[in-house]
């Protein structure tokens, strides 16, 4: 009997689609359902939901909770992590507050930037502390790590823990491609791509569209018209306040499109927010503070949402465009499927250093998982891909020697943090961060007094 473990289990709407997905397919159907959390009112939602779930589905699947790690980790098969270190309060309303008071403005600040510098600290060490428990309990479980930052997260877990069988996953190189179908109008069925980069900068090396007698035609030339005519992007119908130009733009520039979403990809770089230069936010759409948003409107949908399944009878399931499933289907029937995951690179693509977290094509069947390699990545593409790099690479080193000084490192050569403050402003405004976090960061990350050289 396949067993999967839910640890975060309390992000009920993450733990509904995944494990709908795997309810689903005809082989998980009597999977058992593992789901562990803190947070006792969350957990419950969560238990509610999925075992409706399963008794919509028909199966004979088990449905467990657990407020233990260890525990909900014993024996499992597959882990899927899907917690948030300190919330959105009050972390995250302090990784967007805290700077602006120096100036720095963010859209999400999940992944990279300060706040993703300062997510990563919260993250990583519980991170390890699940992989030291599956070492002992479930050694041969495969994660699923879907926890922000993906990069620094699937860099740390491979550094400290290589034996782990880890696959960072995130949706933005699927979804990005049913955008572009969207924008195209074409079924996203009759896309061909191949695509291989980080996590949120992977860059589509070849779109093609499948033509009818079975050749295929680059898609590219038509992007970049419709771009140019206006035509593209059409208004989003997930998020009104992104109209998606900064990708767009960046395609321009670099010749290629990138995976992850606008509002994401102004703040990996440095050329879309700046405070001097308003007009750029209202030219490309910048929706500034735009995750802090999202968090209110979904905490104030759940809440309609969670009365609604306790009284519900049955809980019917939408399929997610999520990975999770496909693993675990794969691996347990020995179906072979692809995917693309973030993995520690081994050579992947040689053009960028060993050991970071990289996003391939990988291969899933009975043997687990087998990343391939992306070679001949454009050159430009490389070079803003390593901007990031020396950003995740820094705060990995933070967490591995505990050094604090790697912290103000990060700060440093993040590129938009560098590109609105000076040196002073980004190691006042880097202790000022690690004072307000406190207890939710390891003990060593502490407040330094740094003067300038």
């Amino acid at each position: 009997m396949t067993t999967v473990t839910f640890i975060g289990a309390g992000s009920t709407v993450f733990a509904k689609n995944i494990a709908g997905d795997i309810l689903s397919r005809e082989a998980l159907k009597n999977a058992t359902i593992r789901l562990m959390d803190i947070n006792p009112k969350r957990l419950e939602e969560s238990e509610i939901v999925v075992g409706k779930m399963a008794k919509t589905l028909g199966g004979h699947a088990k449905v467990e909770t657990y407020s233990d790690q260890r525990r909900a980790l014993s024996g499992a098969d597959f882990v899927v992590v899907c917690f948030q270190i300190g919330g959105y309060e009050p972390c995250t309303v302090t990784d967007f507050e805290v700077p602006k008071k120096f100036g720095l403005r963010q859209t999400i600040a999940d992944t990279l930037g300060i706040g993703g510098i300062m997510r990563g600290l919260r993250t990583v060490p519980h991170l390890w502390s699940i992989c030291e428990d599956m070492m002992e309990v479930c050694p041969n479980a495969i994660m699923l790590q879907y926890v922000n930052p993906m990069a620094i997260n699937t860099w740390a877990i491979g550094a400290r823990y290589p034996k782990i069988k880890q696959v960072g996953l995130c949706h933005s190189v699927q979804g990005t491609a049913e955008e572009l179908a969207r924008d195209l109008d074409i079924p996203i069925g009759d896309i061909r791509y191949t695509c291989g980069g980080i996590n949120h900068m992977a860059f589509y090396k070849t779109l093609e569209h499948r033509q009818l007698d079975g050749s295929f035609v680059d898609l590219y030339p038509a992007l970049r018209q419709g771009y140019l005519d206006g035509r593209f992007p059409k208004p989003s119908s997930w998020n009104p306040r992104c109209p998606n130009k900064v990708r767009y733009e960046m395609m321009m520039r670099l010749g290629y499109f990138v995976t992850e979403s606008s509002e994401h990809f102004a703040e990996y770089v440095p050329y879309f927010i700046k405070r001097d230069r308003p007009d750029l936010i209202e030219k490309f759409g910048i929706p500034l503070d735009e995750y802090p948003k999202r968090c209110i409107e979904q905490i104030a949908r759940w809440e309609k949402e969670a009365e609604q399944y306790r009284n519900a009878d049955e809980v019917k399931i939408k399929p997610s465009h999520e990975y999770a499933s496909q693993i675990v289907n794969s691996v347990v029937t020995g179906e072979p499927s692809v995917i693309y995951g973030n993995v520690r690179n081994a050579g992947y693509i040689p053009q960028l250093p060993d050991g970071c977290a990289v996003e391939v094509p990988t291969l899933v069947d009975a043997n687990g998982l087998q990343p391939t390699m992306v070679r001949d990545i454009p050159p430009q593409l490389v070079a803003l891909m390593r901007t990031n790099i020396n950003v995740q690479d820094l705060t990995v080193q933070a967490l591995l020697t505990e050094n604090p000084e790697h912290i103000y490192h990060a700060a440093m050569f993040d590129p938009h943090t560098a590109a609105e403050l000076d040196l002073d402003q980004i190691w006042s405004l880097t202790s000022e961060l690690l004072a307000a976090h406190g207890d939710w960061l390891p003990a060593w990350a502490r407040p330094q007094t740094r003067k300038s050289a």
